[in-house]
């Protein structure tokens, strides 16, 4: 389908097949219903007939529903904004001009993806509720709305600013027929890899939510210790006599199991987030690919990449392995950074760094640490708490007699451990909190386990901002804010003449900038 199969300011409606996929989304909607009909009836010998009733009732309902929504929806694509109304009773119409618009992504849900059905979201920036999408069209469909809306984008730009004045005209300017040319995939081998770091006991939280509703159903009081109690009695004798040995080995198997169960839970989410992750480079920008069930199809214009944080874990630095991540004006699954290269080798990142127009840190930086001042308040911050609390338990402790004191030092020795483990935690937390800058870009270093290093074009922040609370002011050391568009970058705990400096040398590179005369590449 060709952009001019699109007419502009004439109302269109969705794809009619969205109703079918609309309904079968409704099945969700009616299996608690069925599950409630079908244990609360009196009688089993009409449960089931009564149940399926009830969820047929269901699904013709949220059917009917969708359709009748479907027929009362409308959208437009004119030359200054796109226009959406809606409504059954009441008519709502919204109308978004193009320069709010950030970004326009595809997204296709399973059952949508079964009818070749996409929605198409208009990423504002905003985010949350004040969104705009379109559910949903054909794959086609969307390919050419996304198409379309951005070259009303485009020129809406160059008549508001001039050809030369937005970096948009860069993307734009590409060529429209010049291959994607790929810069970082994970196939199915990479993929297990990185499940099995992605290490996780949410599976347990879902369980623990559906033990609740056994009290509905079978009359099981899941919380009551006594049930428990009776449970494990007969178990309870029984690992007793097995003596020291049998019990550490049956600890040692539980173990196993527990980090079993964790790392499928962490393999199969990362399997249905990242299948199939493709990352292009395109004539429109980078344009990446995943999800199993949920397929998304996003395309972010370099121009709109405002920085970017590569950052590690525990047991994955050891093997080399990092994440990338943009920081973009517009939203990827509501957060200002998107995935870029989730699973990767460091030199494998470069490129992708390279093509965003940023470069990776040099070995030869020179890193500054934070403020000693700052690293002692926050020692003095941390460990105040438990040590006032350990010093009301010793204090009662002391006025026991002889009698009632037996036991109650080993109480204040909690808290004072609690102290004693933050403050050595700061205190070695703060060795790895660095900041550097050189001719084009500022960094952020910080935590020792898991990593991570964040970056920022000098040109392209808003804003610096040198921020002081009474103690730091005192002190003699300062937070440095940096307007990031669309995240956030900040140089906590660094002392006052370092801040002053970095803003100084910002502020320079901001001043100094002839932004009429910036390209994309």
């Amino acid at each position: 389908m060709s952009e001019a199969a699109i007419p502009l300011g004439v109302p269109q409606r969705t794809n009619p097949v969205s109703v079918l996929a609309q309904g079968a989304a409704a099945l969700r909607n009616a299996v608690f219903p069925v599950i409630a009909v079908f244990f609360g009836s009196g009688s089993r010998s009409y449960s089931v007939l009564l149940a399926l009733g009830i969820g047929a009732l269901v699904i013709l309902v949220g059917t009917l529903a969708s359709y009748i929504r479907w027929q009362r929806f409308t959208y437009s694509v004119g030359e200054q904004d796109i226009r959406v109304e809606s409504g059954v009773f009441s008519r709502a119409a919204r109308s978004v001009p193009y320069e709010r618009i950030q970004d326009v992504s595809l997204e296709q849900a399973l059952i949508p993806r079964l009818f070749g059905l996409v929605e198409v979201r208009f990423e504002t920036g905003a985010g949350g509720k004040d969104e705009m999408k379109l559910a949903y069209l054909k794959e086609s469909e969307g390919e050419a709305l996304r198409e379309l809306v951005r070259a009303q984008k485009d020129e809406v730009d160059q008549v508001v600013t001039g050809p030369e004045a937005d970096s948009d005209a860069g993307d734009a300017a590409a060529p429209a027929t010049a291959p994607a040319e790929v810069l970082f995939a994970m196939g199915p081998k990479r993929l297990v890899t990185f499940g099995l770091f992605e290490f996780s006991l949410a599976v347990f939280a879902v369980l623990g939510g559906a033990l609740q509703y056994l009290d509905s159903f079978l009359g099981i009081e899941v919380w009551d210790p006594d049930l428990w109690m009776e449970w494990l009695a007969g178990p309870g004798d029984w690992i007793a006599q097995l003596g020291p040995v049998a019990q550490a080995l049956g600890a040692v198997a539980g173990l196993i199991g527990l980090l079993f169960v964790g790392s499928v839970t962490g393999l199969a989410r990362t399997v249905l987030r990242d299948w199939g992750f493709v990352l292009e480079r395109t004539a429109k920008g980078f344009r990446r690919r995943r999800g199993l069930l949920t397929r998304t199809d996003v395309v972010m214009p370099v121009h709109r990449v405002q920085g970017y944080d590569i950052a590690t874990g525990f047991l994955r630095r050891r093997f080399g392995w990092h994440g990338l991540r943009f920081v973009s004006l517009a939203q990827d699954a509501g957060g200002a950074s998107h995935d870029v290269a989730p699973f990767a080798q460091l030199d494998e990142l470069a490129p992708i760094v390279a093509a965003a127009g940023f470069d990776m840190p040099p070995a030869e930086l020179e890193w500054q640490r934070g403020s000693t001042a700052n690293r002692n308040v926050g020692i003095a911050i941390d460990g105040l708490l438990p040590g006032l609390i350990g010093l009301v338990v010793l204090w009662l402790a002391l006025g026991s007699s002889i009698e009632e004191l037996d036991g109650k030092w080993g109480f204040a020795l909690i808290p004072f451990g609690v102290a004693l483990f933050l403050v050595l935690r700061q205190a070695f937390l703060w060795r790895f909190a660095r900041n550097a800058i050189d001719r084009t870009q500022i960094y952020r270093r910080s935590g020792w386990l898991a990593p991570a290093t964040a970056v920022a074009n000098r040109v392209k922040l808003q804003s610096v901002e040198i921020a002081q609370g009474p103690i730091a002011k005192i002190c003699g050391y300062a937070t440095l804010h940096l307007g990031l568009a669309g995240g956030s970058f900040a140089i906590p705990g660094i002392p006052l003449e370092r801040a002053k400096a970095l803003r100084s040398s910002v502020l320079s590179s901001i001043a100094t900038t002839d932004f009429s005369q910036l390209t994309e590449d």
